[in-house]
């Protein structure tokens, strides 16, 4: 798998995806079942209590799972996920997310999402399994997966 298809993948996701954007989400590193993302808590992001709403944190670590689950090359679409918040997130807090590949079959992949803060403290764990479908982001290109 090519690194430079797996930055035109997530490119083309990226450029696709309207929420992903309004985060914030920076790419820092983009690899086959591996990405890293960095974002800023904004106040527009914040509940009731003043702290980050929990959407907010979800949906970072799915967009970290969505970006290294496809960058194999194949389709892939959450089939279920779960997060856990040991610690609250605040305005100006600067999140990076990891995800990791824990399994990768013909039809799943499993990954590990761990969120961190600015003061490197877990806030969040997401685990998700995505279903891979057999249409190619690339049809043409010989070395997806």
């Amino acid at each position: 798998m090519s690194q430079d298809l797996a930055n035109r993948i997530v490119d083309k996701m990226f450029d696709n995806d309207w929420f992903s954007q309004w985060l914030g989400i920076e790419r820092v590193l983009i690899e086959p079942g591996h990405c890293i993302l960095r974002m800023k808590v904004r106040k527009e992001m914040l509940n009731g209590f003043g702290s980050t709403h929990g959407g907010i944190t979800f949906s970072f670590a799915d967009s970290a799972l969505a970006f290294a689950s496809n960058a194999h090359g194949r389709l892939s679409v959450a089939l279920d996920c779960n997060i856990s918040f040991p610690v609250a997130v605040k305005e100006g807090d600067v999140l990076t997310c990891e995800a990791k590949e824990l399994s990768l079959t013909a039809k799943t992949g499993t990954y590990l999402i761990e969120v961190k803060n600015q003061k490197d403290q877990d806030v969040a764990f997401f685990k998700g399994t995505v279903y891979r479908t057999s249409k190619q982001w690339f049809p043409s290109d010989t070395n997806s997966e």
